[in-house]
């Protein structure tokens, strides 16, 4: 049996060695990395066509699923990029003499790190539906995860420069203080990171086996930029923080199920648990405070912390691109996006204004596409009166021919698509939707922007697996991840092949 799987078996059941053992892991950097150009991964076993009534996040049914080889997978070929010309257009323009790239850099939503330990979980509320994250099997690994992303950016960076990361919201999982610890730890590079709480945990006796033993993180060889997500927060990325869900994540009481790596199986746990401080839920200006006081604020600076939202731009130096980055989520409750009235009126009308006046063209970032912005009222929330709605936010976003792309997360889909005002007269542009390094495929995406010197300007994506070389915790992960699909309780996020790896056109402003 391979060491990734065997990890996942026990970490999956915490059948295999109470001893703790503290050593630090250290992982190589790695030399090169590759990209879905190069190879696919591939589930072996047959997707199950019903989902089991047994979750493979709850205890030892992991195990179960593991062992009938529900986790595996193989090398698949690798994926071309797909040119898709303009509309009416029978092929892609010609590019000019003096193309050139504007910027490469990789987008990163969803990472979802989860305090897997939490009184605040919702592990009973696991279904194979609308709650398929409440809980993941390898969420307990998650953090390994995001490492390995990492290297694996770090890699790709080493054959070609990448100028930043754009992170896409869900950075964290339930807006706990220890999730943005370990977030901004492994983002920014650290001598030991341990994604533990409440009890010291090592489900697998002995060091660098299990997603709770400490490790050095490498850090992101370039800058990255910070968007906010509804899970950053809202508690598991629908409760609003309040002193009574405060006072629950810090206590001993878990009443909708945690885990507990202490116990055989590592079941779904009400009893007590051991409280931690470090727990805490924070506020949106508290969030907002904590990003801007790591390395250089990561785009968040005092008129964020006035606001607690993360609303700013940043430019692509020598080059006319402009980022505006949007605060699309509800603190008052609700998955789904939401733009304030007040919000577009003080804050991003004024910023948009500001680049069409500078001569810069558009690229937006926000957690939430333009198809999840609603009034609030979802499961969760409250309506909103100040809310615009769907066509509304279209609407005004159509009134600015300079904006070219969009740059989204949030539902764990690859999915590209162009959005037309519904007015009919506004401006049409490109939405990028990158699925998630918590649910199958587990990818991310790098982005390049080029000035086809031809009156047009090209954005090619292009989606990638996180390397798990010399690293069995985060392979253990991936069976982990795999298995959960594979078994109906996650959803396929890997949209069809037009979504991934693509080349897309759009007019040069």
């Amino acid at each position: 049996m391979k060491n990734s799987r065997l990890a996942a078996l026990c970490l999956a059941v915490a059948a295999c060695g109470p001893v703790s053992d503290m050593r630090i892991a250290v992982l190589p950097a790695l030399a090169s990395a590759d990209t879905t150009l190069t190879a696919t991964i591939k589930p072996t076993h047959a997707v199950l066509a019903m989902s089991d009534p047994s979750s493979p996040a709850k205890g030892t049914t992991a195990q179960a699923w593991v062992s009938k080889g529900y986790g595996a997978s193989e090398a698949g070929p690798g994926e071309p990029t797909l040119t898709l010309p303009p509309a009416g257009m029978m092929a892609a323009p010609t590019p000019g003499a003096n193309a050139k790239m504007l910027t490469r850099f990789v987008h990163l939503p969803d990472t979802q790190l989860a305090d897997d330990e939490s009184p605040n979980r919702l592990v009973t509320f696991d279904t194979a539906q609308a709650t398929a994250g409440a809980s993941r099997p390898q969420e307990g690994s998650q953090c390994r995860v995001l490492n390995a992303a990492v290297r694996t950016i770090n890699g790709l960076h080493k054959a070609t420069p990448i100028d930043f990361v754009l992170t896409g919201g869900d950075n964290t999982d339930s807006a706990q203080q220890n999730e943005l610890d370990w977030f901004l730890k492994i983002m920014d590079g650290a001598p030991e990171v341990k994604c533990d709480s409440g009890d010291v945990n090592d489900p697998v006796a002995g060091p660098n086996n299990d997603g709770k033993d400490p490790f050095k993180a490498e850090g992101l060889a370039m800058p990255w930029k910070w968007v906010t997500g509804n899970h950053d927060v809202l508690i598991v990325g629908t409760t609003p923080v309040t002193d009574d869900v405060i006072a629950q994540a810090l206590g001993t009481k878990a009443p909708a199920g945690t885990r507990d790596y202490t116990k055989a199986g590592a079941p779904v746990f009400n009893e007590p648990v051991v409280a931690d401080e470090k727990r805490r839920p924070m506020h949106r200006v508290e969030l907002m405070t904590a990003v801007s006081k790591d390395k250089d604020g990561h785009g968040v600076g005092a008129d964020q912390i006035a606001t607690g939202k993360a609303f700013y731009a940043f430019d692509v130096a020598n080059t006319q691109l402009r980022f505006v980055i949007l605060d699309t989520c509800n603190e008052f409750g609700d998955a789904d996006g939401i733009i304030h009235q007040p919000d577009v009126t003080n804050i991003l009308k004024p910023l948009l204004d500001q680049a069409k006046a500078d001569g810069k063209w558009v690229v937006i970032a926000s957690h939430h596409a333009t198809n999840s912005i609603t009034d609030g009222s979802g499961f969760g929330g409250t309506r909103q009166p100040d809310a615009l709605t769907g066509a509304q936010w279209e609407n005004f976003l159509g009134g600015y021919d300079n904006l070219v792309f969009s740059m989204v997360g949030h539902t764990h889909k690859n999915r590209i698509r162009m959005v037309t005002p519904p007015n009919g007269t506004g401006h049409a542009f490109w939405e990028v939707m990158t699925s998630s390094l918590a649910d199958f495929p587990h990818q991310f995406r790098l982005v390049e922007i080029w000035d086809e010197d031809n009156g047009w300007l090209k954005l090619k994506g292009t989606v990638a697996n996180y390397s798990v070389n010399g690293d069995d915790v985060s392979a253990g992960a991936r069976v982990l991840g795999i298995a959960d699909y594979v078994a109906g309780w996650a959803p396929d996020g890997s949209g069809a092949a037009q979504d991934r790896n693509v080349e897309i056109f759009i007019r040069k402003p």
